[in-house]
């Protein structure tokens, strides 16, 4: 069951469900860039965020400015590579769930 922004629920481990769900989608994409063969030029930059969201995600607590930025960079890196578009998706519907970049002030 989702819940509105703002809410978390926490599964009997202690864990937010959407920590588990932005682990594994980013842990999907991962393997698919790894397993993709074909170089581009901001290979690096995607494989470099991707470290970052797992790192956000295993802090428990990621902030959502933060993760959607990465987000951003990832999309900027991989957006052209139509293998890696599922895997992306998963990423960006994983980082939604954390709900509204604070608004700037």
């Amino acid at each position: 069951m989702l819940r509105s922004v703002g809410q978390r629920r926490v599964t009997g481990e202690g864990v937010d469900p959407r920590v588990v769900e932005l682990r594994f989608a980013v842990s999907r994409l991962r393997r698919e860039l790894a397993a993709h063969r074909v170089e581009f030029a901001d290979r690096g930059i995607a494989e470099d965020e991707l470290a970052a969201l797992d790192a956000m995600a295993l802090s428990g607590d990621p902030e959502v400015r933060r993760l959607r930025r990465s987000l951003l960079l990832v999309a900027g890196s991989v957006g052209s590579v139509s293998a890696l578009a599922e895997g992306l998706a998963g990423v960006r519907r994983a980082v939604e769930l954390f709900g509204p970049p604070p608004a700037e002030q």
